[in-house]
């Protein structure tokens, strides 16, 4: 990468010796809704569109940064209408054909994600992609297709409708894959199904993206993730290049019930995550009653770098959520780094016995 000095990025926009950063800001005014706090970050877009333009870089690059910034603003619209519904991402091999018992299987926990009002999100393609769909029916399906010369069309289900996005890019579709998925659930497949598997632990492992269950789903007798945990254990474990508590993250089951309950006990208490002020939020449904603090505190005080777990009430640093206030707010110094050891604290967490009164 070309070095570039340390004022790159707050350097003012000048073109033909005219300061443009004025009518940046007016431009910024007019197309904001007035008091919107996203202000400076559209603001800061524009700029960062100026500077492409004033270096005018290859015709590839700028094709390649119209077509990103237009395919997120399209997903992020699109979706903006499935936005208070949890929704869970399902990846399996294109190529499972109708007749094998892995299709049947994604085929129910489709019918199952649905009953439990959970949106089945997939690429939108053949074999486990059709299934799961086929399974939950359009209302409860979004697909995220890619845009191939070959082998990739959209399933029955989503084809012509509102509730399919096309990608050119894979990166972008592999993105709003984890960004709207409340869950994911991993059925047998190739090189791109052990690519998503690898990729989303990796992301959740390293804190890049939330805390989901993430559920490996095979046929009764199928040997499919038990050989890969058991290489992972052997040869990832046991190397050192993961921590033991990291195979926590993934959970193995054998039917789609087990997968529905699995996503079920994980937000049974357990509602969501952010960070705020250099602390980590965990948003309760129900608040812990003393003894589940006494052994949080206990148990799990090497997720702290100082203090101690404590639970607290909806404070003016989050505002930008005001539908979340009511809820309670266990809150610590987390480290970052232990993931695998904060799934097994919201396994605590998420047992009835350890609840107080509803927050």
């Amino acid at each position: 990468m070309p070095y570039e000095p340390d004022d790159y990025l707050s350097r003012h926009v000048q073109i033909n010796g005219v300061d443009l950063n004025n009518k940046v800001d007016e431009l910024s005014t007019l197309a904001t809704p007035p008091g919107s706090p996203n202000l400076q970050l559209y603001r800061e877009m524009l700029d960062t569109v100026i500077r492409m333009a004033q270096a005018d870089r290859n015709r590839w690059d700028a094709k390649i940064m119209m077509q990103t910034l237009r395919e997120l603003e399209h997903a992020f619209s699109t979706l903006e209408q499935f936005k208070r519904r949890r929704k869970v991402t399902v990846f399996g091999s294109a190529r499972t054909p109708v007749d094998h018992p892995i299709y049947h299987l994604a085929r129910d926990l489709g019918k199952t994600l649905a009953k439990h009002n959970l949106m089945v999100i997939t690429g939108a393609g053949g074999g486990i992609m059709a299934a799961a769909h086929e399974g939950a029916g359009l209302d409860n399906s979004l697909g995220f297709n890619i845009t191939l010369p070959f082998e990739q069309g959209a399933n029955d289900t989503v084809r012509g409708s509102n509730n399919l996005l096309s990608f050119h890019f894979f990166f972008l579709r592999k993105l709003f894959f984890v960004k709207e998925a409340d869950g994911l659930v991993l059925c047998p497949g190739g090189f791109g199904t052990l690519d998503e598997a690898l990729e989303v632990l990796t992301l959740i492992q390293t804190g890049k993206s939330p805390l989901v269950p993430v559920i490996l789903l095979d046929q009764p007798g199928g040997t499919f993730w038990t050989s890969a945990l058991t290489f992972i254990r052997d040869q990832l474990q046991d190397n050192g290049y993961i921590l033991p508590s990291d195979t926590r993250l993934v959970r193995l089951v054998l039917s789609p019930d087990e997968a529905a309950k699995e996503i079920a006990e994980f937000y049974s208490n357990f509602h969501s995550s952010r960070w705020l002020n250099e602390r980590f939020v965990i948003r309760l449904n129900y608040a812990l009653n003393e003894q589940a603090m006494q052994q949080l505190n206990n148990e799990f005080r090497d997720l702290c770098t100082q203090g101690d777990f404590q639970q607290q009430a909806y404070c003016e640093s989050e505002q930008d959520e005001p539908e979340l206030c009511n809820m309670t707010r266990l809150a610590f110094a987390f480290d970052g780094r232990n993931h695998g050891r904060l799934r097994e604290l919201l396994d605590l967490v998420n047992q009835k016995h350890n609840w107080g009164k509803s927050a």
